[in-house]
C-alpha cells in the first residue's frame, strides 16, 4: 500500500489513512508495522521508529480524534470534548527533537513524540480561524485537506488520485453523450 500526503498538515494525511469512510473504510493502517512505514514515510517525521500494540492503539485514537475534530470545524459544530482530550493530551507529551547539521536537518523521537508532534500540528491547524478545511469533492472520498489555494477553489484532496479519476469519469460521460446524440 502506497500512503499519500496531500492533506497539507501531517494530523490531516494521519486522519486520511482511513479512506471511504462513508461507504466501506479501508484502513491503512492495519497493523503496527504499517504505522511505522507511514511515520517513515511522512516528510517531517523521523526516518523509523517502534510500535507496540498499545502504541499502535493510541495512534489510532488521535487519528479518530482528530480527523472528529475537522468534521467539528468544517461543520461549525462545537468540538467534541472527547477528541479534545486526546488530542490535547498527545500534545502534552515531549516534542521530537530537530537538528541542524551540514546535512540538512535531522528528526528525531519516539512514537510518543511523533504523535505529540502530530497533535499539536493538528491544534494549529485548528484554532486557525484562517484555516479553510474541505472534504474532498470524488465521491467515495472521505478525506480532509487544508485548502491553500487561491480563492480557496480546490476541489479534490490531490490532483494525482481523486482530480484525475473525476475528470476522466467527466470526459468519459461527455463522449458517451456526444455518442448517443449522434
Amino acid at each position: 500500500m502506497d500512503f499519500t500526503f496531500v492533506s497539507g498538515n501531517p494530523a490531516l494525511d494521519l486522519a486520511g489513512t482511513v479512506g471511504s469512510r462513508r461507504d466501506g473504510p479501508v484502513d491503512l493502517l492495519a497493523v503496527p508495522s504499517d504505522l511505522e512505514r507511514w511515520v517513515a514515510e511522512c516528510p517531517g517525521l523521523p526516518g523509523s521508529v517502534a510500535v507496540d500494540a498499545a502504541a499502535f492503539e493510541g495512534a489510532l485514537s488521535l487519528r479518530e480524534a482528530i480527523y472528529q475534530l475537522a468534521l467539528d470545524r468544517m461543520n461549525g459544530r462545537r468540538l467534541d470534548s472527547g477528541s479534545l482530550d486526546i488530542v490535547n493530551q498527545a500534545a502534552a507529551r515531549p516534542p521530537l527533537v530537530v537538528a541542524l547539521g551540514d546535512a540538512g536537518i535531522r528528526v528525531s523521537g519516539d512514537l510518543a513524540a511523533v504523535l505529540s508532534h502530530l497533535a499539536r500540528s493538528g491544534i494549529a491547524m485548528l484554532g486557525d480561524p484562517q484555516a479553510c478545511l474541505k472534504e474532498c469533492g470524488r465521491a467515495g472520498c472521505t478525506r480532509v485537506y487544508l485548502d491553500r489555494s487561491r480563492g480557496a477553489r480546490r476541489t479534490w484532496c490531490g490532483m494525482d488520485e481523486c482530480g484525475n479519476r473525476v475528470k476522466a469519469a467527466a470526459y468519459r460521460a461527455r463522449m458517451r453523450a456526444a455518442t448517443n446524440t449522434r
